[in-house]
C-alpha cells in the first residue's frame, strides 16, 4: 500500500500508463498557476472516461540544465500525485518546454482493490 494513499484505501500495484490526457473545461488550481506551476485540472478525459480529481496528494519538479551552456537549471516537468473521486491514485505530469505541444500526461494509476482487477 502506498504511503500517499488514504489509510482506509487498499490499492493494487501501480500500472504504467504514459498517455496524454485532455483537461475538461477551464477549471484549474488558480493558486498553483499564480505561483508559476500549471494548475492541476479538476477533471480530465482519459480513454473516453471523465475523471474528477478529489485531492492533490503531492507535487514535485524535475529540472534540466540550460540549453545554452550556462550553469542555470530550468524546470522540465511538474509532477503531481492525485486522488480521484472514485478512490484511484494517479500520477500525472506536464512538461515545461515552452512548446505549444506541451500536454498533460497520465503516468501511472493505482486502482482500488475490487476496481478493474
Amino acid at each position: 500500500m502506498n504511503s500517499d494513499a488514504p489509510s482506509s484505501t487498499r490499492l493494487l500495484p501501480e500500472q504504467f500508463i504514459s498517455e496524454t490526457i485532455e483537461p475538461c473545461g477551464c477549471v484549474f488550481d488558480a493558486e498553483a498557476m499564480a505561483a508559476g506551476s500549471p494548475g492541476v485540472p479538476s477533471s480530465f478525459l482519459w480513454r473516453g472516461e471523465e475523471i474528477r480529481v478529489k485531492a492533490v496528494l503531492s507535487s514535485a519538479k524535475t529540472t534540466r540544465p540550460c540549453r545554452n551552456g550556462s550553469g542555470e537549471r530550468y524546470i522540465n516537468k511538474h509532477i503531481y500525485r492525485v486522488e480521484t473521486e472514485d478512490g484511484r491514485i494517479m500520477s500525472m505530469y506536464r512538461r515545461r518546454s515552452g512548446s505549444k505541444r506541451d500536454a498533460w500526461t497520465l503516468y501511472t494509476i493505482q486502482n482500488k482493490v475490487g476496481k478493474n482487477d
